[in-house]
């Protein structure tokens, strides 16, 4: 099961399934095809975006979880 931490860039998160991009666009992570938000952790783009971190990583691991 695929799995991520607040140190996940998100380039790699939507390498690793790129169906997670609408979770991100519903917090307003708008930005995804940006290259500087490819290098950026889901910690720091939450912190840019005023999102709890870890909640963001629980929604994105229960994604994973529920489309495995």
């Amino acid at each position: 099961m695929a799995q991520v931490s607040k140190d996940t860039m998100i380039g790699e998160l939507l390498s690793i399934d790129a169906n997670v991009a609408p979770i991100l666009l519903s917090i307003g992570m708008h930005c995804l095809g940006c290259p500087s938000s490819q290098m950026e952790t889901i910690e720091e783009a939450a912190m840019v975006h005023g999102i709890d971190a870890d909640e963001l990583v629980a929604k994105i691991n229960d994604f994973f979880a529920k489309n495995e």
